[in-house]
């Protein structure tokens, strides 16, 4: 499909941006052999993303492109840039729910991907923000640390905010 819409006319894409100074995610629950493994990243933004039917890797370069460039931070100057332009560390989290529509007092995702497509295209997107976030901080002397969540799993979050700054976007 051209551009990677999502099937019907809708959107292929749904992400939430939330700029953060702390985050920490749970990447594996416990379990009775190991103890809750976590990722965390510090000042930056925090992407939540799900992708509908119908979408493909057509529409990756131009949701990282916009993402990533969205001058949603604030540098020390309190100037707003983009994660890139910081550069911030940035974590990504698999969201499943964005894709919910309310049915009476229940909510339904019949409109999200495929767990398989779903996973892949989630696979292909965290790849390609990694390429362009290690490219942006070699580019700017800095370091930067890039994380994300695991599909399919209950993303179990610690999110610390200078103010809530969330954007919705769709692709």
């Amino acid at each position: 499909m051209a551009g990677g819409g999502g099937g019907g006319g809708g959107p292929a894409a749904r992400a939430v941006l939330q700029r953060c100074v702390r985050a920490s995610l749970q990447v594996k629950p416990a379990d009775e052999l190991s103890e809750a493994r976590f990722v965390q990243i510090d000042r930056g933004m925090v992407i939540y993303i799900c992708f509908f039917k119908g979408a493909t890797e057509d529409i990756l370069p131009k949701m990282v492109s916009t993402l990533l460039n969205l001058r949603l931070c604030e540098s020390d100057s309190g100037k707003m840039v983009s994660v890139l332009e910081l550069p911030g560390s940035l974590l990504i989290i698999p969201q499943a729910t964005l894709g919910g529509k309310a049915k009476g007092r229940g909510m339904q995702y019949h409109s999200n991907i495929s767990k398989e497509d779903g996973l892949r295209l989630y696979s292909a997107f965290v790849a390609l923000c990694e390429k362009e976030l290690t490219a942006a901080a070699a580019a700017a002397g800095s370091q930067v640390t890039m994380k994300h969540g695991t599909y399919g799993n209950r993303q179990v979050l610690k999110l610390d905010t200078n103010g809530p700054y969330t954007h919705l976007m769709e692709f």
